[in-house]
This record gives structure tokens, C-alpha cells and sequence, in this order.
């Protein structure tokens, strides 16, 4: 039997909304993984439009959490780092993960839309930059990534430009590197994630293992551009809610086709019997007026009035 993965999760925890812890435990949950999680904050809401919130950092609780768990000794498979309210959260949090010989990952959270967050400084850039250089991987959005880079935020990249940022990146951390949240020309109409395209690098350099790190990249999860792009679970939960709704309006489709199929068929069924019973026993009957010479009212059930009064053969008799 496989064994269940453990991965260490730093992140806030927002009482009302969806966003970072909220959201990754369920996510790794459904993929079979093993949540620890470790919160760095605790807030009354998300930020999204919920007015001034309530706020508390846990620098100190997450020194003892930490501690604890070096003490079990824990198992851990991966760290995962995201939001940290501090820069001394982050140095805590890279000498936990220097500590750990498994897969670290860090979201480096310090701004969005082209800002820096108004919680951080300078100092919160430098520290965020030494937690990348020891990570396995790196998922910064477009400004983080300018960020990092001490670049100017970027307008919607260029094939060329994504390159460019992309092969930056990879001087920026020892691992690998992921844009998320990304404009790009080719995509005008998309919100894009941005990575290394490790088969295609490996063609370009024929063949060689030593492909350039940025040599080919690849442009996946385009998400169409709709006012603002949904995130964290409330994503995910929007995708699988679409999902939902296309599997029921398909199987209503296909019902209500063949409860269309089955009305006609029986329409149709309906008129054969019809005709049927105009051929039996309404041509019955007429033969038997016609020799008997005898009223019989009956005819108008199987006949149209005017196809009575123009038969030769009934006005004969």
C-alpha cells in the first residue's frame, strides 16, 4: 500500500472568505495528500472587499509549532510555503525548510496588480528573495516576479519577454520557477501560467540533459479574462460548479431529444391507427350502408361530411 504523503503547509487562515489555508487543505486533501498546516496569521476575513479586517500574526506560536515538530521528529514529504506576515517569518520558515531534504515550495506572496502589498516593505523583497534561492520550485505571479527581479512591472509579455522573465527567475532560486496570474499578447483575452516546457527544452538542445533552463516554455491553465480572475478555492469551486452545470444541461439535452423521439413516435403510431381503423371499420360500415340502403349516422365518426355527401356510391344508395 502506497504511503499517504505529508506536506507542511505555512500559510494564513482567514475566518471568513477563501484564500490560502482554507483553500490548500482541501485541494491537497482531494489529491491524496496529508495537510499540516501551520498558521502564519489569522485574520477575521480575506482581503477582497470585506472592509478593515482583524489581524494577528503567530511569529512566535509558529517558532513552537516548529519546534514541536522537529522534536516528533515529523515526517514531512514537502514544505509548502505562502502568505508570511514578516520578514522574520521568512527567515524562519527558510531554516525549517534547509532543515528538510524533500520537495519546497514557495509562493512568494507580496503583491498583486503591479503593488507591492501596503503591509511590506524593501526588507519583506529581500527576504522573500533569500526563502527562493533554496526552494525545489517558485509559483510567483507576474508582479512577484518583477518584484523578485527588480524589474518594472511588466505590460502584457511577449513570447520573447515570458522567456526572458522566466530564464531570470531560474538565477533567482536553485529549483524551478512558474509565473501564475501572467498577461500575454498571444493570449489578450487570458489570465496565464507560465513554465519551463522540460521536452520541448531538451528537443531544442538536441537531446542534450543540459538543456538552457529556459530553452522552450510553455503557456498552460489560459483562463478567459472575466472582469477579475476567480482564485484560491473560490476557483476551483467555479470550475467544478461549470463542470456540474454542463454535465446536467447535456444529459437534459439528451432527454429531452429522446422524450421528442418517443412524442413522435407515438404521433406517428397514433395516425397509422387511425388510418387503420378508418380502413377497417369505417369502409366496413360504408359497404354495409351502401347495401343495405339504410341511414347510418355511424359514417360521421370514420368520414368528413363532405366526403360522404360527394360519394356516388352512398348518394346512389
Amino acid at each position: 500500500m502506497e504511503r499517504i504523503k505529508n506536506v507542511a503547509a505555512l500559510h494564513d487562515l482567514a475566518s471568513y472568505g477563501r484564500c490560502s489555508l482554507t483553500c490548500v487543505i482541501p485541494v491537497l486533501s482531494c489529491m491524496g495528500v496529508k495537510v499540516c498546516p501551520i498558521p502564519t496569521a489569522v485574520y477575521s476575513s480575506d482581503t477582497g472587499g470585506f472592509g478593515p479586517v482583524y489581524a494577528r500574526e503567530l511569529t512566535q506560536e509558529m517558532v513552537c509549532i516548529l519546534d514541536k515538530l522537529r522534536a516528533i521528529p515529523a515526517r514531512l514529504d514537502g514544505v509548502y510555503s505562502g502568505y508570511l506576515g514578516s520578514p522574520e517569518q521568512a527567515e524562519i520558515v527558510s531554516r525549517f525548510m534547509h532543515e528538510r531534504a524533500c520537495l519546497r515550495v514557495v509562493d512568494p506572496v507580496m503583491g498583486d496588480d503591479g503593488r507591492l502589498y501596503a503591509a511590506f516593505d524593501e526588507r519583506m523583497v529581500h527576504a522573500m528573495r533569500s526563502l527562493c534561492r533554496g526552494a525545489s520550485v517558485i509559483t510567483p505571479n507576474l508582479t512577484e516576479a518583477a518584484l523578485l527581479l527588480d524589474v518594472p512591472m511588466p505590460a502584457p509579455l511577449s513570447r520573447r519577454e515570458a522567456v526572458d522573465m522566466l530564464d531570470a527567475l531560474h538565477r533567482v532560486t536553485d529549483g524551478d520557477a512558474v509565473i501564475t496570474s501572467a498577461l500575454l499578447r498571444d493570449y489578450p483575452d487570458s489570465v496565464c501560467t507560465i513554465a519551463r516546457d522540460e521536452e520541448s527544452a531538451r528537443r531544442a538542445a538536441g537531446g542534450r540533459t543540459t538543456a538552457p533552463r529556459a530553452a522552450a516554455f510553455r503557456a498552460g491553465a489560459c483562463l478567459p479574462v472575466a472582469g477579475s480572475a476567480p482564485q484560491g478555492l473560490e476557483g476551483t469551486f467555479l470550475k467544478y460548479i461549470r463542470r456540474l452545470v454542463w454535465f446536467i444541461a447535456s444529459r437534459l439535452l439528451i432527454f429531452t431529444i429522446a422524450v421528442s423521439v418517443l412524442l413522435c413516435a407515438f404521433y406517428m403510431c397514433m395516425n397509422t391507427a387511425n388510418v387503420y381503423i378508418v380502413l377497417g371499420d369505417g369502409l366496413e360500415k360504408r359497404v354495409e350502408v351502401i347495401l343495405t340502403r339504410e341511414d347510418a349516422p355511424e359514417l360521421n365518426n370514420y368520414f368528413h361530411a363532405d366526403f360522404l355527401s360527394a360519394d356516388p356510391a352512398l348518394t346512389a344508395a
